[in-house]
C-alpha cells in the first residue's frame, strides 16, 4: 500500500517535459491541389477534422481540437488525401493554438491562392479553459456572402 508522502512525491516527479518536434517538422511538401474548373462560379468549400493534434511546446502533452477550412477556390482546390496526411505531421510538433491556425492558413494559401480562406481551430477545454483561434485570408465579398451568409 502506498502512503500519501510517498505518492505526493511521485505526483511531484510527473512534472516533466515530453519531447515535441519543432516547426521543421510540418510536412508541407505532401500538400497537393488540382485545378478548379468553375472559377468563375464562387464555391465555397469547407473542410472539417475533430482529430487535429498538436503538442504543447512547453509540456509535451497533446492538445486536440477541431480544424475547420473554407474557402472559395480561385484556380485550385486542395486535394484531401494529401491535407489529411499535411495534418499528421502536427502530431508531434509543439507550437501553441495561435500559432498553429496561422501556419495552416499560410501554408493553404500558399498551395491554392484562395480568393477567400478561414481557418478555425477549435481546441478541447484544458485546465476549465475554452479556445478557439480563427484566422482569414483575403476579403470576403458579395458573393462569397451569397455562398455562405452566416459566415460574417
Amino acid at each position: 500500500m502506498t502512503t500519501s508522502g510517498s505518492l505526493a512525491e511521485k505526483y511531484a516527479s510527473l512534472d516533466r517535459k515530453l519531447a515535441a518536434h519543432g516547426e521543421e517538422s510540418i510536412d508541407r511538401d505532401c500538400l497537393l491541389c488540382f485545378e478548379y474548373e468553375y472559377p468563375v462560379q464562387a464555391s465555397l468549400v469547407s473542410i472539417d477534422s475533430d482529430e487535429f493534434t498538436a503538442l504543447c511546446p512547453w509540456t509535451g502533452l497533446p492538445d486536440v481540437g477541431t480544424l475547420t477550412i473554407s474557402y472559395v477556390p480561385a484556380h485550385r482546390c486542395i486535394e484531401l488525401k494529401s491535407l489529411k496526411f499535411y495534418l499528421l505531421s502536427y502530431r508531434d510538433v509543439g507550437i501553441v493554438q495561435e500559432h498553429a491556425a496561422n501556419r495552416v492558413l499560410k501554408d493553404l494559401v500558399n498551395l491554392c491562392g484562395p480568393a477567400w480562406m478561414r481557418v478555425v481551430l477549435d481546441y478541447r477545454v484544458r485546465g476549465g479553459l475554452h479556445t478557439s483561434v480563427s484566422v482569414e485570408h483575403g476579403q470576403r465579398s458579395d458573393t462569397l456572402r451569397a455562398c455562405a451568409p452566416n459566415q460574417d
